[in-house]
């Protein structure tokens, strides 16, 4: 009988930096109302290391928060004052100024914090360096499942650029696929206009996608809000544009429309390897040949290269 599957980890995520009693305290989801106010069990375990208190002008936004945008706060702006902060700030020493903490995780906490009025909040403080504060910061806000794909794109990209991580390591790291990291810091190569739509909740990651590539792609995500298109949607017209504007391929050798036994086996193992539809044909003089791959979205063009490279 085999054993269910292992829950995909967080790589050398929050546990390995904080330890499990600090991961539960520092990015727990923030309990509902009904929790908060529900009488605690008499035999609680207590955190190895207890949060502290400090005045929240001792707090300094994060440098390495990969959040753009801190908007929709009135809820927890409520629940804040109605319940006080209950969850700690993760915060980090800020050299030469013994006073003051810079905050890794938790940054929307204490903007809520302070236009609840509030004059202390909890903290867990913890020494580490900016790679280690930019990964936790993202693995804080997606586990929250609120950060924009914009913002997660640029939090993946500031890893590659300024920490040289590869796609491989992000995804451990961050406990995502590696064509989903792929696929979401290829959103940063649309046009700032899109962007904004995209972090505004115009457009979802899904069909922001469909958009790379096209020719104008800010005129169809305009339309895409207009018209109500789907993701679907706009990988049909995309794929329509694009074989208006492709250039006339030269013939294919023969008829066209029959293909020897062995052309159509060919086609098969191709099929059966790739999970792809295939299509050969032969073409011009001698044995030149044309292969063509169904193929229906990033993840599947990225199943492909990764079976293609793999040594």
């Amino acid at each position: 009988m085999s054993l269910p599957p292992k829950p995909r980890g967080l790589g050398r995520g929050l546990s390995a930096l904080l330890g499990d009693d600090e991961v539960a305290a520092a990015v727990a989801p923030a309990p509902t109302a009904m929790q908060a106010k529900a009488p605690l069990p008499t035999a609680r375990p207590v955190p190895a290391r207890a949060p502290l208190t400090l005045p929240i002008g001792q707090l300094k936004a994060g440098r390495m928060q990969p959040r753009a945008t801190f908007d929709d706060m009135d809820a927890l702006v409520d629940s804040v004052k109605e319940f006080g902060l209950l969850q700690p700030i993760l915060v980090r020493p800020i050299g030469g100024q013994g006073d003051s903490y810079e905050i890794v995780a938790g940054e929307r906490r204490w903007r809520a914090a302070q236009k609840a009025q509030l004059h202390e909040v909890p903290i867990v403080v913890r020494n580490m360096g900016d790679q280690d504060a930019l990964q936790l910061g993202l693995i804080e806000n997606l586990q929250r499942s609120d950060l924009t794909a914009i913002d997660e794109a640029l939090g993946y990209r500031r890893l590659s650029d300024e920490f040289k991580q590869t796609q491989e390591d992000i995804s451990k790291t961050v406990g995502k696929s590696r064509p989903h990291v792929a696929n979401t810091v290829r959103l940063l190569d649309l046009p700032g206009a899109v962007q904004d739509m995209i972090r505004r909740g115009d457009l979802s990651a899904g069909q922001a996608r469909a958009l790379i590539g096209l020719p104008d792609p800010l005129v169809m995500a305009q339309r895409a809000i207009d018209e109500k298109l789907t993701a679907r949607d706009l990988e049909r017209l995309g794929g329509e544009l694009k074989s208006k504007t492709r250039s006339p391929q030269p013939k294919a050798r023969g008829d066209g429309g029959s293909k020897s036994a062995d052309t159509k086996a060919l086609e098969k193992r191709i099929e059966e390897a790739l999970g792809l539809k295939a299509d050969l044909k032969l073409r011009g003089l001698g044995e030149q040949s044309l292969l063509t791959l169904e193929i229906r979205d990033f993840d599947q063009l990225d199943t492909v290269v990764e079976r293609l490279t793999r040594r």
